[in-house]
């Protein structure tokens, strides 16, 4: 997988829409702070398939784990906090505290959760394998989270991960990236 996260970051590190983020992370300073899901995705599908680096990257998701705040206030507070430092990224930044998740998730899913542990514990309930990454520079090194491989996303492989996702989440999630990338190769859910 070291070869594989090598190819990541220098995708990544090359996405005009990414890499001021992931050149001033340390900046963000939040607990267990990780840019996941998928941006990470789209940025390597596009490159794949030579679209422009924004193409179909509606928002980017900053997750971070900080049991000792579960406030929406809190979230609310950093979020703004990071938007304001990257306002000139062109997509809606989205951050959120996985260890506040189980306190909505029942109201926008119809299902509870059990509180995630950390954002490790979160990134193996993301909808499709190939979004359940995780990635952040740390003192001039890159640290991928991807405990399912990166093989589906360097592959343009979706897949569905089952762990936690209803299959209208995926199936929604899949339809909306094959619009925007009929490349991809689509498992269904029962595939």
């Amino acid at each position: 997988m070291d070869d594989q996260c090598a190819r990541l970051a220098a995708a990544l590190s090359e996405s005009p829409v990414l890499s001021p983020i992931l050149e001033n992370f340390d900046r963000i300073d939040l607990p267990d702070c990780w840019l996941v899901a998928g941006a990470l995705a789209q940025t390597v599908w596009n490159r794949r398939f030579g679209y422009d680096p924004g193409h179909g990257i509606a928002d980017i998701d900053i997750v971070y784990f900080d049991a000792g705040d579960l406030s929406e206030r809190g979230e609310a507070r950093e979020a703004a906090r990071v938007r304001a430092m990257f306002e000139g990224v062109p997509a809606w930044i989205d951050v959120k505290n996985q260890a506040r998740v189980h306190l909505w998730y029942a109201d926008r899913f119809g299902y509870g959760i059990e509180p995630y542990d950390s954002v490790s514990d979160a990134i193996t309930t993301f909808p499709a394998t190939a979004t359940s990454i995780g990635v952040r520079p740390v003192a001039g090194r890159w640290q991928c989270d991807a405990p399912f491989g990166l093989s589906d996303l360097m592959n343009a492989t979706v897949r569905p991960n089952k762990t936690q996702a209803s299959r209208e989440v995926y199936e929604n999630k899949a339809e909306r990236w094959l619009a925007l990338w009929p490349e991809l190769e689509v498992i269904g859910w029962d595939g």
